[in-house]
């Protein structure tokens, strides 16, 4: 997947095809879980499509839900997704950023390297 430490450095535009594919990949799963929770307010709380989207969003936004929940299936569901959504979110973050440190860690053990 990553270049070998002893490998000298990806070129810019492979690079950014890389980055680009990582970030698809964030994309993705974040749309995945915008999914999940879209079909589970709707379906669970019966909710409209589009406040099953909005109260989806929020939550995996991280800004908590817009319309109160009336059933207990919704709130558990609710409660479920909300801690999903939260880790959700940080690997999707570490997606987005692995190729970026792997690059300046790969620098800088190339430029290091040099030095000795």
């Amino acid at each position: 997947m990553f270049e070998h430490h002893r490998q000298k450095l990806l070129s810019r535009s492979a690079f950014y095809r890389r980055l680009a594919r990582f970030a698809a990949a964030a994309f993705l799963l974040v749309g995945i879980s915008w999914l999940i929770g879209i079909l589970g307010y709707r379906f669970l709380e019966g909710m409209s499509w589009i406040d099953s989207t909005l109260n989806a969003a929020m939550i995996l936004g991280g800004m908590g839900p817009v319309d109160p929940l009336h059933t207990d299936a919704g709130k558990l569901f609710a409660s479920f997704y909300a801690l999903f959504s939260g880790i959700v979110f940080l690997v999707a973050v570490g997606v987005l950023i692995l190729p970026i440190l792997h690059r300046f860690l790969h620098q800088f053990h190339l430029e290091a390297e040099k030095g000795d």
